[in-house]
């Protein structure tokens, strides 16, 4: 009961908390943030009538309007996608060397809100990513409290032997942090190259490669193939689809599971 009612008061407070307007136009769903200030700063934007060109003026989501070219943004269907992101595309909604970004692949004729990734691929990177216009979903996956496994198969420039795999496993000190895979193995070999699958539940920036730059090995490939329990299976490479009902509650309780038992003084089920 206790439990319930804290949750109840974290939850109002939640609600209750005001966020920036900038923020509050990608929150719903209609741009991203900096395409919203940009709309700010340009006086297309009016907030319960007034002209704002503040993007941290102080909205409180659930009860402002908020208007661009006095047209009200209201909250949508929330979307979940899964995208097979090809290698030379970078996953950002702009850029500013007119590289060519994951936005090229969505289709016009599906009529999509803005959706925002579920973290990031680099550009030399490919595989799984996941799209959703639902912000909170998004940073739950992507918190590092939430531990969630995320899946990869990388093809190294060398025969991968045991040393390698004790030591991704064993943790690899970087100039600034020691970095480690949750699990590590050989999935396939060929004379002078090897393919590795390595799972992390922790989201460093650029971790694999790091890692293995400072084994002094060489990544050919990396794909992820996996985030918890979704699979990338046989999504060709550049397309992408809704994830399903049931997808979307597996990840759910994947990380929920997760978090309950990382929480001091938890107990592993028994099985």
């Amino acid at each position: 009961m206790l439990h319930s009612f804290s949750a109840t008061i974290k939850r109002v407070k939640t609600e209750e908390r005001r966020i920036g307007l900038a923020r509050a136009l990608s929150k719903l769903g209609y741009c991203s943030r900096t395409r919203a200030a940009e709309f700010i700063r340009a006086g297309r934007v009016r907030l319960n009538g007034a002209l704002r060109r503040d993007p941290e003026t102080p909205v409180h989501l659930q009860k402002d309007r908020i208007a661009v070219d006095g047209i009200l943004v209201e909250s949508g269907r929330k979307i979940y996608l899964m995208m097979n992101k090809p290698r030379g595309l970078v996953t950002t909604s702009s850029d500013e060397k007119g590289r060519e970004t994951i936005y090229s692949l969505l289709r016009s004729e599906d009529a999509l809100p803005w959706l925002a990734p579920v973290g990031r691929l680099d550009k030399a990177s490919e595989g799984l990513l996941l799209l959703t216009n639902d912000s909170e979903w998004a940073a739950r996956v992507t918190a590092p409290e939430t531990h969630l496994e995320k899946t990869y198969h990388v093809q190294v420039a060398r025969l991968a032997d045991e040393a390698v795999i004790e030591a991704m496993q064993r943790g690899i000190a970087t100039e600034t942090e020691i970095l480690r895979a949750r699990q590590c193995r050989v999935i396939r070999s060929g004379e002078k190259n090897s393919w590795l699958e390595i799972v992390l539940d922790e989201g460093r920036n650029r971790q694999i490669r790091r890692m293995l730059a400072t084994l002094d090995i060489e990544v050919l490939r990396l794909v992820r193939v996996a985030i918890g329990p979704l699979q990338l299976e046989k999504l060709k490479k550049g397309s992408y689809r809704a994830v399903t009902v049931d997808e979307k509650l597996a990840l759910d309780n994947a990380m929920q599971l997760n978090s309950r038992l990382r929480r001091p003084g938890s107990k592993l089920p028994l099985l």
